[in-house]
Formats: structure tokens, C-alpha cells, sequence
């Protein structure tokens, strides 16, 4: 078996395999022959058609299933990665999930109060494997909010690595990557909310799930 195979399967929120991620794939491919232009295509989708909402609903696996945050239209950096991983998993681009502690010097005061640093521990992007390599894609913030945020946006070409800038634009030193914690075939969501309790404490966490843990939206 070819080292990328798996990272073409569906798993428990990649689900690749639901027909409405198949669908909108396809759709957002059509007429595109080359697989990088493929590539672009959903990751445009995803960063700025997927909104972007760090107070999205977190703690359960549901949570992040593709196919929900493709209903929901929204959901933070993790939610995203695994929306774009399903689209292209969806139309043969192996795509896989990576994680990194990142600090946000520029954080706004409502996200400080509630999480209590500006440390933000297992930003979800993704890396697929386009022409015998693989690529970072971030597809994080969308455009809109970049506009409203001064952010400059992560842009995406299919050859090179795409990651957030270091800075905004007004020069100021904006993001900075602290720790890699590698990539993964499937959400380790266990992982991520025992990273959370170790950051931010465990009354914090629950908290953010009494606050932020509304499913039906």
C-alpha cells in the first residue's frame, strides 16, 4: 500500500465518503483537470465560504464531522481543517491533519479574557499531497474577517507551503509558531481538550462548553 492511501479514507469526521462532501467537491471542481487548481479551489471554499467562529462547539466528536461544518457554515480553525481534509480526500488529494501551538500577539480582549493567555494550543490546518510532496494549507481565516481584522490572509497556490504571516498589516508581529505536534490521519480530539485542561485549566474548559456548547446552531 502506497504511503498516502490512508489519508484517502473517511474516518469518524473526515467523512469523505457522505454524499454531501462528494457532491460539493465535485462541484467546486468542475472543469479543473489539474490537481493543484483542484486544490485551490476547495481551499478558497473553505476559508472563505466556512466562517470562521473560535466559539464554535468543540468537546464532541459531532462537532467536527465534515459534513456538519459544511450545514453549519462556520466553525474554528480545527472544524475548517477537517472540512478541507474531507472535501479533497473526497476527490483523491490525500489530505491530512497537522497541529502547532501558536501565540497571537494581536488577540482580541473578549478571546484573552476567555481563554486566559494568548497562547493558542493545537491550531488545526491541514497538508495535502499534491504532485509527489506535501503541502501546508491553512485555511483558517476568511477574507472578510481579514478585511474587518487587518490580517493579511493566507494565501494558497497549490506548490507552496501556505501558513499564517508573522505579522499584519501594519507590520506589527501578529503570529508565531511555538510547538509542532505533527500531522494525523484522524482528529485526535482527546488529545486537544486534554492539551486545553493542561492551558487553560479545567474550570475554563468547562466553562467554554456551558458557553460555546449550543449543538443546534
Amino acid at each position: 500500500m502506497h504511503q498516502t492511501e490512508k489519508y484517502l479514507k473517511p474516518t469518524a469526521t473526515i467523512d469523505c465518503d457522505a454524499k454531501s462532501i462528494k457532491e460539493k467537491a465535485r462541484e467546486l471542481t468542475t472543469g479543473q483537470e489539474e490537481v493543484t487548481e483542484r486544490a485551490k479551489c476547495l481551499f478558497y471554499f473553505v476559508r472563505d465560504e466556512i466562517k470562521y467562529n473560535m466559539y464554535s462547539p468543540f468537546y464532541l466528536v459531532e462537532h467536527y464531522k465534515a459534513s456538519a461544518i459544511l450545514h453549519r457554515r462556520e466553525g474554528y480553525c480545527v472544524q475548517k481543517a477537517v472540512l478541507l481534509a474531507a472535501l479533497a480526500r473526497a476527490i483523491d488529494i490525500p489530505a491530512r491533519l497537522r497541529f502547532a501551538d501558536i501565540r497571537n500577539h494581536i488577540l482580541s480582549e473578549k478571546a484573552l479574557e476567555v481563554l486566559g493567555t494568548n497562547l493558542m494550543v493545537y491550531h488545526g490546518y491541514d497538508e495535502l499531497y499534491i504532485k509527489g510532496k506535501w503541502i501546508k494549507a491553512t485555511p483558517i481565516f476568511d477574507v472578510k474577517m481579514c478585511q474587518e481584522k487587518r490580517i493579511i490572509p493566507v494565501e494558497f497556490d497549490g506548490k507552496d507551503h501556505a501558513i499564517l504571516h508573522s505579522h499584519n498589516r501594519e507590520g506589527k508581529l501578529h503570529f508565531e509558531y511555538i510547538q509542532d505536534h505533527g500531522h494525523y490521519k484522524d482528529l485526535p480530539l482527546n488529545e486537544i481538550l486534554n492539551a486545553w485542561v493542561q492551558t487553560y485549566g479545567s474550570e475554563r474548559v468547562e466553562h467554554f462548553k456551558v458557553t460555546f456548547g449550543n449543538t443546534t446552531k
